[in-house]
């Protein structure tokens, strides 16, 4: 089963990849460096390290599904 606690939720607006909040810092409405066909490459097990423009944090994604990203550590913890 996956923790909940590595995981955070994102939408796709017009073939670019969200979050509603970042979070470390909080900043609403963050851009990612990500693109579409990345997060099918995660799914397929391709590790993605995922550095925040906000702030510089940086997260290991291991997998994704439709609504979420799922890290290697916990992120609801900070």
């Amino acid at each position: 089963m996956i923790p909940f606690a590595n995981t955070w939720p994102y939408d796709i607006v017009m073939k670019d990849i969200y979050v509603a909040e970042c979070p470390f810092c909080h900043s609403p409405n963050v851009l990612l460096p990500l693109k579409i066909d990345e997060l099918t490459s995660i799914r397929e097990g391709k590790k993605k390290l995922l550095v925040f423009p906000c702030c510089h944090n940086k997260l290991t994604l291991v997998d994704t599904d439709r609504d979420y990203l799922l890290a290697d550590t916990a992120i609801r913890n900070h």
